[in-house]
């Protein structure tokens, strides 16, 4: 199967722009690039029905986070605090960062 382009990464902070969480703001924990989708903690809850088993004692409904479409997201930039497109940059040293598209400034976070 087909990956899924996309600049966005774990541990970003995005924003749903569309669907049923528009306007919610969370941090993305997985992406399967394969399917096109992330999960963002706290949007996109669904109910799982589980059996008891060695895992999982109690069994009963568990409330998770689902994976939304990479499409209805948009990253956060921490320098401007906007939703924006994120661009690419090369730098002299040739290292590729991810750049805001309205302040022009890097979205990689410090290490």
């Amino acid at each position: 199967m087909e990956s899924v382009k996309t600049r966005l990464k774990v541990n970003d902070r995005v924003e749903v722009i569309t669907g049923k969480d528009k306007g919610r703001v969370g941090k993305i924990i997985k992406i399967d690039r394969s399917r096109g989708r992330a999960v963002v903690e706290k949007i996109n809850m669904i109910k799982r029905h589980t059996k008891p088993s060695a895992a999982n004692q109690q069994g009963g409904i568990i409330e998770k986070e689902g994976p939304i479409t990479f499409s209805n997201l948009m990253l956060i930039c921490p320098k401007c605090a906007k939703t924006a497109r994120i661009g690419k940059k090369v730098l002299e040293d040739g290292t590729r960062i991810r750049v805001c598209k309205k302040c022009n400034e890097s979205v990689e976070a410090k290490a």
